[in-house]
């Protein structure tokens, strides 16, 4: 495999669970033709970086991490420049959120980042400075209340952020609530206005979302039932209705499980989810005219806990993040069809749990 700085590549960025002594972020580059992957880099001095954002234009990779403020435990942020070689070089650290963050979330101008606090049920606002590094925490706002399972849904859980395609709004997962919560996005103040909100069936758990290209559908993961819900969004307002709900399982399966992450194909045919027990990735038609969703397979992630998958941008590969079997699986998915078939092709990575493909 040729590297060449005068033309994209296709660079993997690799999160994962990791002491600070151990490498903790990794940088692949993937051959788009035949699927081979090489590693390039790795950063240590993280604790536990398990969610990334990439901003591709300004060559900058930004990793969650945990780490201690006055004794107490604490979420930051980590902002690295990439060179054209691929190497990571770290440009600074904020802490964010106490008493940590699970998943963070860059709006599309790459000017700010959300992160999401599983565990203190908040969500934080962040500003990113112009050159790239991490600014301060800007507005944080804090979820209250509890969902149907005593277990998992005790309190606020909020999962992830997803932008919608105009930027005006950030819609908060919240796996605690079993609710979508929205909020109207204000660059120019740094704020989070709450504006609305919208329930999944009770128990479901809404853990990651995506939206469809078409800009009027959104789908939800959800983790504790093993569904996948499906909304309208009204672009104009920021409102969701709840459509439908489908299983993420074969009827058969009766073992334990939770679900993890959703993508749609660029055409939006096709949407894939991740089930962690079953460790298997769903595949689902979307109907374009009514954007509800009909099964077409289900295939082994080739290792346990499929805790993250993506697409690659071309759409020609997916590549899921297996947790606990430490490695890195690679499908080649068929044009027309979204079909996914294992190529054989895998790369050993400790306890992986975030993949993201990028051309840069």
């Amino acid at each position: 495999m040729q590297l060449s700085a005068s033309q994209p590549r296709l660079l993997l960025f690799v999160g994962s669970y990791a002491e600070t002594s151990d490498p903790g972020v990794y940088v692949y580059e993937m051959d788009s033709v035949n699927g081979e992957i090489r590693l390039l880099d790795q950063a240590t001095g993280l604790k536990n970086p398990t969610f990334l954002g990439v901003d591709a234009e300004h060559r900058k990779v930004y990793a969650i991490s945990e780490t201690t403020k006055e004794g107490e435990r604490i979420g930051e942020v980590i902002a690295f420049d990439v060179d054209a070689v691929g190497k990571l070089r770290e440009l600074n650290r904020e802490v964010t959120i106490r008493p940590s963050s699970s998943h963070i979330q860059l709006d599309r101008s790459c000017r700010f980042a959300v992160v999401s606090g599983y565990h203190g049920g908040n969500v934080g606002l962040v500003e990113l400075q112009a050159d790239g590094s991490v600014g301060r925490l800007v507005d944080e706002r804090q979820h209250e209340g509890q969902g149907a399972d005593p277990v998992r849904q005790d309190r606020p859980h909020p999962h992830s952020v997803a932008f919608s395609p105009d930027n005006r709004f950030a819609l908060v997962a919240d796996l605690g609530l079993d609710r979508l919560v929205v909020y109207s996005f204000e660059p120019e103040t740094g704020r989070l206005v709450y504006q609305s909100e919208a329930s999944t069936p009770p128990g479901a758990g809404p853990r990651h979302l995506a939206f469809h290209p078409n800009g009027q559908w959104l789908y939800s993961i959800n983790e504790v039932n093993s569904s996948i819900s499906f909304f309208h969004y009204d672009a104009a307002t920021g409102k969701l209705a709840l459509q439908d709900t489908v299983p993420t399982l074969p009827a058969e399966y009766t073992g334990e499980n939770t679900t993890a992450e959703v993508a749609i194909s660029a055409d939006g045919h096709h949407l894939y989810g991740s089930n962690r027990g079953h460790d298997s990735l769903v595949h689902f038609t979307i109907d374009p005219v009514n954007g509800r969703l009909t099964l077409v397979e289900h295939v082994s992630s080739e290792g346990g806990h499929p805790r993250h998958f993506a697409l690659t941008p071309d759409g020609m590969y997916l590549i899921a993040a297996n947790r606990d079997d430490n490695l890195l699986a690679v499908f080649s998915v068929e044009p027309e069809s979204g079909r996914l078939t294992f190529t054989d092709r895998t790369v050993s990575v400790s306890k992986p749990v975030c993949v993201k493909p990028v051309w840069f």
